[in-house]
C-alpha cells in the first residue's frame, strides 16, 4: 500500500510539472511576442506558437488552442495593468516555479501523511474479537 501512495505521487508531481512547464513556455512566448510589438496581432500569432516536441503526443489541439486564447486574454489583461512586458517577463518565470514547488510540497506532505497513516494502521498489534 506505501507503495502505492508514492507511485501516485510520482505520477501526479510528474503532470504536475509537466503542467508548470508547459505554462511557463507559453507565457514566455506570448511575453516575447508582446515585447516585438504584436500586441494588437497576438491573438491570430497565438495560433503559430511551436508545440514543442514533448507535447505532441499527450495533448489535444482543441484544449491548446483553448489554451492559447485563455493565455492571449492573460497577457492583453497584464498589458493593460503593466506597461513594459519586461518587467512582466522577470518575474513570471520565478512565480510560476515558486507555485510549482508549493504545489510539489502539498503533494509531498500528503505523501508522507498517507505513508505514515497506513505505516501506523498495518504495524499496530491486531486484537482477535471477542465474543
Amino acid at each position: 500500500m506505501k507503495a502505492i501512495v508514492w507511485l501516485v505521487f510520482l505520477v501526479l508531481t510528474a503532470f504536475w510539472t509537466g503542467l508548470v512547464a508547459l505554462t511557463e513556455q507559453l507565457s514566455q512566448w506570448l511575453l516575447a511576442s508582446m515585447a516585438s510589438g504584436q500586441v494588437g496581432e497576438l491573438a491570430t500569432v497565438a495560433g503559430q506558437w511551436p508545440v514543442p516536441a514533448w507535447l505532441g503526443f499527450w495533448v489535444d489541439t482543441a484544449w491548446l488552442q483553448s489554451m492559447q486564447e485563455a493565455g492571449v486574454g492573460l497577457v492583453q489583461w497584464l498589458s493593460n495593468l503593466m506597461p513594459s512586458s519586461q518587467g512582466l517577463m522577470s518575474w513570471i518565470s520565478p512565480l510560476l516555479w515558486l507555485g510549482w514547488g508549493l504545489g510539489t510540497l502539498l503533494l509531498l506532505v500528503a505523501a508522507v501523511m498517507g505513508h505514515m497513516l497506513l505505516g501506523q494502521r498495518w504495524s499496530a498489534p491486531r486484537k482477535g474479537l471477542k465474543l
